[in-house]
């Protein structure tokens, strides 16, 4: 194990990480981190992520700027998946489809409904 106690070697050196805005307890997104990701989310304050399609770090609102500020960080009682509880910077959207959560779907009457309104600039 690493020096935090995390256990990356059940997903090839990564574990899931929920974001979950502090205030509200929404659940924003999940994405995964590996070490490299973890200890740059512990330095700097920021969640920051393993791309999977990218293969690549990534923190959260390089790109958008819309960071997601550490608050807490939530460890399972297997130490293999973290919430990270986090108060959203910027315009607040989480989901790369310009949204506050990526969870902006239900399913009703067997089928998904989109109740998800983007946020405008």
């Amino acid at each position: 194990m690493n020096r935090y106690a995390i256990d990356f070697s059940k997903l090839n050196g990564l574990v899931p990480a929920v974001a979950q805005d502090y205030q509200t307890k929404e659940i924003l997104m999940v994405a995964f981190v590996n070490e490299e990701a973890f200890e740059q989310t512990v330095k700097t304050g920021k969640a920051t992520y393993w791309s999977r399609s990218r293969q690549e770090i990534w923190c959260k609102g390089n790109t958008s700027g819309n960071f997601q500020k550490i608050k807490d960080i939530l460890i399972d009682c297997d130490n293999d998946c973290l919430v990270y509880l986090v108060e959203p910077m910027g315009k607040k959207a989480a989901c790369h489809t310009n949204r506050r959560s990526c969870f902006y779907r239900h399913f009703v009457n067997q089928q998904w409904e989109d109740n998800g309104i983007p946020i405008m600039d």
